[in-house]
This record gives C-alpha cells, sequence and structure tokens, in this order.
C-alpha cells in the first residue's frame, strides 16, 4: 500500500485510471470511456488541491496496480452536501477544510477482490487525518461495497444523485470519533 499526496497521484494517473477504468465498466456502474475521461478530468484538477490524498495498492513482484482510493477534505463551500435528496441539518452540512474527508473513489479489480485490500486502501488513505468524519456515496447495487462500508462503521445519511444523470447513490458517513 502506498500513501501519494497530490503531484505523486498525478504522477500515477494512468495507475489509479486503469483501475477505475476496469472496475466501474462493471455493473452496477456500468461507465463508458467518455465517463472515465470525464472522470480523469476531475482528478487532475482534484490532485492539484493541497490536501488531496490517494493510494494505490500494487502486486509485489511486478508491481501492477490492483486497487486504488482517493479523495480530499470539503472545503467550505463544498456542494456535496447540496446533492442530498433530503436536506440535512445546517450543523451536519457545516464544512471547513478540516471537518470531513471526501472519498472519492475506493476500487480494486476483480482478481484481488475479498483479500483485505480495500479496507487496506482505506485505512492507508485516512491515515494521519485530522478530520471528524468520513463521506462517500455509494451506488446502492454495489452490495459488496455497502456490506464492507458497513462493517468500517459507515452509515447512511441520506440520498443523492451525484451529478446530473447519475442514479441514486446512498451517502454514508464514517464518524472518526467513534472509531
Amino acid at each position: 500500500m502506498e500513501g501519494l499526496e497530490g503531484r505523486a497521484s498525478a504522477a500515477a494517473e494512468g495507475e489509479f485510471r486503469l483501475v477505475y477504468a476496469e472496475v466501474f465498466s462493471e455493473a452496477p456502474y456500468r461507465e463508458t470511456e467518455d465517463d472515465v475521461a470525464a472522470a480523469f478530468r476531475r482528478f487532475r484538477s482534484q490532485t492539484r488541491k493541497p490536501t488531496f490524498r490517494g493510494a494505490l495498492a500494487r502486486t509485489e513482484v511486478v508491481g501492477e496496480p490492483v486497487g486504488m482510493a482517493y479523495g480530499y477534505p470539503l472545503g467550505p463551500s463544498s456542494g456535496w452536501w447540496d446533492q442530498l435528496t433530503e436536506s440535512v441539518a445546517d450543523d451536519v452540512r457545516r464544512e471547513d477544510g478540516h471537518r470531513t474527508f471526501g472519498l472519492m473513489e475506493l476500487a480494486v479489480r476483480g482478481p484481488w477482490r475479498r483479500q483485505g485490500i480495500a479496507r487496506r486502501l482505506h485505512e492507508a488513505l485516512l491515515s494521519g487525518l485530522e478530520v471528524e468524519r468520513v463521506i462517500l456515496n455509494v451506488h446502492p447495487e454495489s452490495r459488496a461495497a455497502l456490506v464492507a462500508y458497513h462493517a468500517w462503521g459507515y452509515c447512511k445519511v441520506g440520498e443523492a444523485r451525484p451529478w446530473e444523470w447519475a442514479a441514486l447513490h446512498d451517502v454514508l458517513l464514517l464518524d472518526l470519533g467513534n472509531r
């Protein structure tokens, strides 16, 4: 497991992209090449944030990328909470750039699943972070991801459409004070 800051993550874009494209082409996501291209235009912008964090898992022998995760703390003008189908209280949605880490993506390629890699990526990404909580969106038909997130302590706080034509996603929150 390798934790990476923004510049190093940008340099490893090809590895992040390989994992992303393979995993998110599967059901229930079924992302196309155009979807992947759009995601990595956002990735390039996100890696320029000074608080961006990435994590890569690679095979030991040849260093082939098998999993990735990335995100960054939400700033005061974050629109994450605005995407929810039902609003939440102002004290829940308050962001200051230090309160909530937005986990943008976490994925492990098929042959390497069910080996604890996702959990180790999650831990590597959050290691040393000084935030109160972590938030993420997950497709409700991604059963394995939901089971893992709930086992790690995440709780559903609502539903959202992360982008205009997206399917409704569950919004999950992990309170790091309860770990």
